[in-house]
This record gives structure tokens, sequence and C-alpha cells, in this order.
């Protein structure tokens, strides 16, 4: 009787001990990336799974670029990334969509770790709302050094002259409303009123003076635009400089060789005298869709991929800029060219902060008129009408 108690006590402790493990849950989860970064992402998520060995993980992954995220997310909230990445641009529009689940997990520790400028991008009336992943959503100007010299690389006038002279071009995507900013925001501004609002001066008399100066751009003998593929594939052939991001880096300095240079933008001609081109400085962000079945789960997992660890892994494998202060300051980050340029043209940056979605369209439609050479309308019109629809409620 005693080994058929002690039998059964032994089998219930078994069962016990069982039970939880067979009932454990799996965690699933979705991670939403670019269509380059996925291979990326599946060594990261990898690594998380290792990491974490106390739960089961099932991890999907969506293409879905970083440009995209928003908008792909406000189609269908509930069948979104549970954990994406975006740009800082988007971040006042996920919030106000109530996108984004608050960041509650070690947000002393991810505040300390990150540039300042970065968890400002992040944060929304004093908020943290996403991970900071990159410091590096920025352009500058990458040249063959062979074709222009270190003066001629300081102003638009100087770089045109010298691919003239080589029968080379020029190549910016004037189309693209993040690129044509550089010279609206030499002097002006982009805001949002307390009606949340975009306002916008790029019809006052300094843009007008862009503007003519976009204008004289396109219509110049030595310009191109297209997409990355037309400067990566033409830089050191046909092309002699070009504006674009870290992202471009390997592709161009494989092909320029030991020609490969990069700085600052150059200076523009502005009613007789040189101004100096801006830029949008940004920064991708990790976020957390707020109707997320695993909120401690996806924030850890958000927390993991933006770490030091896997942001120095993007810029191995990436070349992205950290914008963790720890990882910024490898030895490796520090000698890289391209993120040296952004490091220039930072000082003459405006953050995305304050850009809201009805910017694009407009400043697009203009670029695309000058591109065409369409001057039906002049400039001072033109850029009435898009400051309209920029500013429109």
């Amino acid at each position: 009787m005693k080994k058929l108690l002690s039998l059964a006590l032994a089998l219930c402790l078994m069962l016990s001990l069982a039970v939880p493990a067979l009932a454990q849950e799996t965690v699933k989860l979705k991670v939403w990336g670019s269509q380059e970064d996925q291979v990326m992402l599946g060594e990261m998520v990898e690594a998380f799974k290792a990491a974490n060995p106390d739960k089961t993980y099932d991890v999907t992954f969506g293409v879905v670029g970083e440009p995209d995220a928003k908008t792909k997310y406000l189609e269908d909230p509930a069948a979104a990334a549970d954990v994406f990445a975006f740009a800082n641009d988007q971040v006042k529009d996920l919030v106000k969509a109530s996108a984004l689940y608050e960041v509650t997990r070690n947000k002393d520790a991810i505040v300390a770790a990150n540039a300042p400028g970065a968890i400002e991008s992040a944060t929304v009336a004093d908020v943290l709302y996403a991970y900071p992943m990159t410091a590096d959503n920025g352009y500058f100007l990458y040249y063959d050094k062979s074709v222009i010299n270190d003066e001629q690389v300081k102003t638009l006038d100087g770089i045109l002259a010298a691919a003239q002279a080589a029968n080379k071009k020029f190549f910016m995507n004037v189309s693209d409303g993040w690129y044509i900013a550089s010279f609206f925001l030499a002097k002006g501004s982009l805001g949002i009123d307390a009606n949340g609002v975009q306002t916008c001066d790029f019809n006052n008399e300094d843009g007008v003076a862009a503007g003519e100066a976009i204008k004289a751009l396109t219509a110049h003998e030595a310009f191109l635009t297209g997409d990355d593929a037309i400067l990566t594939g033409g830089m050191g052939d046909t092309i002699a400089a070009g504006v674009s991001g870290t992202w471009n880096a390997t592709a161009i300095q494989e092909k320029l060789g030991d020609n490969y240079a990069a700085t600052k933008l150059p200076t523009f001609t502005a009613n007789g005298e040189q101004v100096q081109m801006s830029s949008f400085a940004g920064y991708k962000l990790m976020g957390v869709n707020s109707l997320t079945e695993y909120p401690v789960e996806a924030m850890a997992l958000a927390e993991w991929l933006t770490n030091e660890a896997n942001q120095l892994k993007r810029f191995e494998m990436r070349a992205m800029g950290p914008s963790n202060i720890k990882a910024a300051g490898n030895e490796a980050v520090l000698a890289n060219a391209a993120l040296a340029a952004l490091a220039l043209q930072a000082n003459f940056a405006t953050s995305q902060n304050d850009v809201l979605g009805t910017y694009w369209s407009p400043a697009e439609a203009f670029g695309t008129t000058m591109e065409a050479k369409n001057y039906d309308k002049d400039v001072k019109t033109l850029l009435d009408e898009m400051v309209a629809a920029i500013t429109a409620k």
C-alpha cells in the first residue's frame, strides 16, 4: 500500500512538472522592415530567441520599409506588425492615430543610451513612443574627386561647371520632397500650429529665390535626376557628384575607388548671394503597435533590435549610422567617410519632427514640374499653390 502511495505521489509530481511545459504559450509577433533588412532582421530575431529561452517565440516578417510604415499601418491597424520601423517624421501622425505603445520598459536606460536628438525625435508631449534605431536618415554630397576639386565642391555652381567640363552630370532627385527641401530650408521653415496644421513659408521672398535656384538647376545641361539605381550605376562613369544618404555609400565607394569622397551639401546662388543648402535631419525609429497582444514581449524585442550591438550590426551590414552613443563612438563608425559627411551636414540640418503628411505631395509636384521644365506658370505662382496645399487643413 505504501509503495502504491509513493508511486502515486511520484506520478503526480511528474505531471505537475510536465504540465506547465506542455501548456507554455507561444508568443506570436510580426516584424516589419525594408526588403534590404530582411536577412539582417532574421539574424537579430534568432539571437533574441536564443537570449530568451524561457519563452517560445513565433516571429514572422513583412516587407514594409520605413517610408511606407505609417500608410501601411493606417490601412489596417489590427493586421499591422507588432514591431515596425518608421521614419521619425511619422511619429506625430502615428501618435495622433493612437498607433504606438508607450515605451514603459527600461525607459531610463534607453534614454541614457541614445543621443538626445534621437530621443527627442521619438518623443511627443514628453512621452517616449519609440526606440531610436539610427541617426543617419539624412543626406549629403558624394563626389568623384578626380573630376571635382576641393574648391569646386563648395558651391553648386562650381560642381555643375566641373561636371559639365568633364561631360558628366550632377545628380539630385528634385521631384522628391525630402531632397528639394534642402533649398527651401536654407532660409525657410516648416512648423505645426496650435490646430495641428502644417505651416510653411516657402513662398516668401527667400522661398521664391530658392525656387528660382531649383529652376536654374533643373535647366542646367549637367543636371540629372532619377532613383538610387541611376546614381549608383552612373557614379564614376556618367555622374561626377550626387546627393544621397549613407545607404548608398558601399555601392558608390566601390564604383569610385580611390576617387571616392563625401562632404556636406554645397552652397547655391540665391539673389546673387551664396546660401548654404540645408537638409532634413531624420532618425529611423522602431515602434510597438498599440494593438499588440504581447506588449511586454513586443517591447523587449523592439529594445533588442535597437540595442548597441544591433546598431553596430546595422552599421556593419548596411552602413547605417547609430543613434546609440557607444555605437556611434566605435572606431569603424568614426572612420566612415559618409557618416563624417553626414555629421558635417548636421550643422545645417532641420529636424523632420515638425513635418506632417501634407508636405510631401505638393513639394513633389513642384519638383516634378521643374524637372519637366514646364514653365507655363512662374515660380511664385507655383510656390503659392504648393504652400496652399501644404497648409490645407
